[in-house]
């Protein structure tokens, strides 16, 4: 249970620092925005653990975890999704 808040938490926290960082101006509600941060964490986490699963929090995780839900909204906009 708590496992689950804490993804939407910090799921909150890093599409909330994506979409700051994003050029542009970017319509969706909190929902939408902690949709995006735990999107941007497991893409970036496929791409940096190659099957090793990490412990703890890292600054490096978050930042690919940011980099992550960027891409996320970068491939959304271009292939048409509204947010």
């Amino acid at each position: 249970m708590f496992n689950i808040i804490g993804a939407i938490i910090s799921g909150l926290i890093i599409g909330a620092l994506a979409r700051l960082f994003y050029p542009g101006v970017i319509d969706m509600g909190l929902g939408m925005t902690a949709l995006l941060g735990v999107g941007g964490s497991l893409l970036a986490g496929l791409v940096a653990s190659r099957g090793n699963v990490g412990d703890g929090f890292n600054r490096a995780g978050c930042i690919s975890s940011i980099i992550g839900a960027m891409v996320l909204l970068f491939i959304g906009r271009h292939m048409g999704w509204h947010f």
